[in-house]
């Protein structure tokens, strides 16, 4: 993602964020936010069409602290961070960084956990929507490193499919392939917990 797109972006989720917090801080609503992106453009959260549960929680990491082990987030999560540098890593080994004033999500069920490398606490804000009765995050079992689930097909092409092990590993390319073009992403991106 060039610069532009990713300030763009990160724009987008500070007022989506800052918008809902005003909105709820715990509560049962109608899912479908908007938000203007700095370029004109609409975005939707993506759960539509009905219920959701909104609920905001702002996340204190201490400096050299891990938060939540290995998890995923069956829903939608809007973040900001108000205070410090905060480091996201994929278990498929992706890590990136967001410092005071930017804002990222997680929706696509990857596994991930995060943690403060800096050197002052960081202070989050998150936004969590979710279907109703759904968790916030499900933590790995043994807090093991998982990969996955693959995001697109392009992550399933060449050798990809093979680093996958979450929500399951796949056979072959086509079977990851076949994960991604069949996996419901109306309603919520992972299906079921695919883990007990």
């Amino acid at each position: 993602m060039n610069g532009t797109a990713s300030n763009s972006r990160r724009t987008k989720l500070a007022l989506l964020i800052g918008a809902s917090v005003l909105v709820a801080t715990s509560g049962i609503a109608l899912a479908g936010f908007i938000a203007y992106r700095a370029d004109g453009a609409i975005d939707y959260s993506g759960l539509t069409n009905g219920p959701a549960t909104l609920t905001y929680r702002e996340l204190v990491t201490p400096v050299g602290e891990t938060t939540g082990g290995w998890h995923y987030h069956p829903g939608y999560v809007y973040n900001v961070v108000e205070q410090g540098t905060i480091t996201v890593e994929d278990g498929c080994g992706e890590i990136e960084t967001f410092s005071a004033g930017e804002a990222f999500e997680k929706t696509d069920g990857r596994v991930h956990r995060a943690y403060n490398l800096g050197d002052e606490d960081v202070i989050e804000h998150n936004m969590f929507i979710n279907p109703p009765g759904r968790p916030l995050g499900v933590s790995i079992p043994g807090n093991q490193r998982r990969c996955g689930p693959p995001r697109n097909v392009g992550e399933c092409t060449n050798d990809g499919w093979a680093k996958f092990d979450h929500p399951h590993a796949f056979a072959n390319q086509g079977t990851c392939i076949a994960y991604v073009n069949n996996r419901p992403t109306r309603t919520i991106l992972v299906p079921a917990d695919p883990l007990p």
